[in-house]
């Protein structure tokens, strides 16, 4: 049975779909129709993390998103041309600044970056790492949202899907909650991304559509 699109965004037109908005809009950033790739280099110093280990707290990172209440599986294809340290991009999901995943791979030196995702609640974040000798690579993402509880995943083809994390949202299971493409820059500037697409569909409340 397919599954109901709630979004589908394949950055075809200038003009971005009308349910899409900006939280900390980046400086640069465009549509290039030519290859139908969202394209935007991040701004300095800006990431999203909570308190843990670090002490701490960056709000500020970009953050491509829409608003829903619905059970959902959000994806995209990612690719990004790091500069510096913890450069990152990739998914996010939000209930408010102390309730929030993201996931991407993250640039940490010239041969090793880290597949990761990064879970906060109660104004805490953890990290959850694994690495990759990789660095400027096609990666496709998703999160599914179902209920109190999301689960994160990766792929290099976007057929064969690889379990990252799952995780407990500290939320009401009925929530509304902002689900979209993210980037930033922690320690440097000027990291150039292109995102192939974002699609968000509807899921049952059956964790096991979390996994087809």
């Amino acid at each position: 049975m397919d599954k109901q699109l709630i979004l589908e965004e394949k950055f075809e037109n200038q003009q971005l779909n009308s349910l899409l908005e900006w939280r900390c809009e980046p400086k640069k950033w465009s549509v290039d129709t030519t290859s139908s790739q969202l394209v935007l280099e991040t701004d300095q110093e800006t990431d999203y993390w909570q308190k843990t280990h670090y002490g701490f707290e960056a709000d500020n990172g970009h953050f491509l998103y829409m608003n829903t209440d619905k059970n959902f599986r959000i994806t995209t294809k990612v690719k990004a041309f790091p500069k510096s340290k913890y450069d990152q991009a990739g998914l996010m999901v939000r209930y408010s600044k102390n309730v929030w995943v993201k996931t991407s791979l993250e640039y940490i030196t010239n041969t090793l970056s880290k597949m990761g995702a990064v879970v906060t609640n109660g104004g805490y974040s953890d990290w959850s790492t694994q690495y990759m000798e990789s660095k400027e690579t096609d990666t496709y993402l998703r999160i599914s949202r179902i209920a109190q509880n999301c689960y994160v995943d990766f792929s290099w083809d976007g057929e064969e899907w690889m379990q990252i994390r799952i995780a407990h949202l500290d939320i009401p299971g009925d929530s509304t909650i902002s689900a979209g493409l993210f980037a930033c820059s922690p320690q440097g500037k000027d990291q150039s991304v292109r995102f192939d697409f974002l699609t968000i569909e509807e899921l049952s409340a059956d964790p096991k559509e979390a996994y087809l």
